[in-house]
């Protein structure tokens, strides 16, 4: 059985969702895209998730910019604009008549190929879009035990061969290390940068507490998480000391507490490191309460978005 920070209490909703493949929705089982897709082809294309909490897409904003920067860094013209994606998300929620506890997926590539190459200018059709919203509760169970993590040889790339704050489909090299993890008997995997140092986690944005503080990487090998941000700003706006700095697993080890952060599970505590009990190996106080800070600003942002 799968442990991790993506544990979700099961929906059988799920299984009648209607999903949106180019304009299309339809059912779970139906949903298909060409074997000539890009993204299918060589991983050619960048991705977003976003959470509908109370009616609101909370952080959408943030994760809209990322989208199109991502889409800049590769080259790829999306076809559309924000507010048409955007319409197209709520259409595909509306079609499914969810309001709250949903997890929305949305994929662009850069569409179909003549014929299976790496070549852009052999692609033949607009860019590919599809949106996959589930119902989706993070599992309670898994945020109060916490996860193990494993440090995999498979380092975060340089920026200069491929920027490790892309968000695009190609994840072979998480998916390497996440196995070198689940085959060491941890839940996921913790990576370092090129340079020996503590970067981030195959799907999770990674910290640690030590003597009060609250470290992460400096941002330079890890992706730039919207959810890692804003434990980032809450830190900075609750007077608790927080650090974007290079540190090794010598630190990690001694922490007091270690955490994870994304969009989906929000804040994970981390128990256990390389077979390193991490504090207490509990959930620690102050990951406990960047949690519920956390929660907190999530309100706060489906009462803007209200009000407006």
């Amino acid at each position: 059985m799968t442990h991790g920070t993506h544990d979700a209490v099961e929906d059988p909703r799920n299984e009648d969702v209607l999903i949106y493949v180019n304009g299309e929705l339809v059912p779970r089982q139906e949903a298909r895209i060409s074997v000539f897709d890009s993204g299918y082809l060589v991983g050619d294309g960048v991705w977003e998730a976003v959470r509908l909490h109370k009616g609101v897409l909370v952080f959408l904003d943030q994760h809209l910019d990322r989208l199109w920067k991502a889409a800049a860094t590769v080259g790829m013209d999306l076809k559309m604009s924000r507010e048409e994606l955007v319409d197209k998300i709520w259409r595909t929620l509306g079609a499914n008549d969810m309001n709250d506890n949903v997890h929305v997926r949305f994929m662009l590539t850069r569409g179909i190929k003549k014929t299976p190459s790496q070549d852009p200018r052999l692609t033949i059709s607009g860019p590919n879009l599809v949106i996959i919203a589930e119902y989706k509760v993070a599992s309670k169970e898994t945020k109060e035990k916490g996860i193990t993590l494993f440090t995999s040889t498979i380092r975060r790339g340089s920026p200069d061969y491929l920027d490790p704050r892309l968000n695009c489909h190609s994840k072979i090299h998480e998916v390497q290390a996440l196995i070198q993890a689940l085959e060491a008997g941890a839940d996921e995997a913790l990576m370092l940068d090129i340079n020996g140092f503590v970067s981030t986690c195959n799907a999770t944005n990674f910290f640690m507490v030590t003597e009060g503080e609250v470290w992460t990487s400096t941002g330079q090998y890890c992706m730039n998480g919207v959810t890692r941000g804003n434990i980032i700003r809450i830190c900075e706006g609750n007077g608790i000391p927080c650090r974007q700095k290079n540190f090794s697993l010598f630190d990690v080890y001694g922490a007091d507490e270690a955490f994870v952060t994304g969009t989906f599970g929000g804040v994970t505590p981390v128990t256990e490191v390389d077979g390193r009990t991490i504090g207490k190996g509990e959930y620690g106080e102050i990951s406990r309460k960047l949690s519920s800070l956390y929660e907190q600003l999530i309100e706060s942002e489906v009462k803007r978005i209200n009000n407006e």
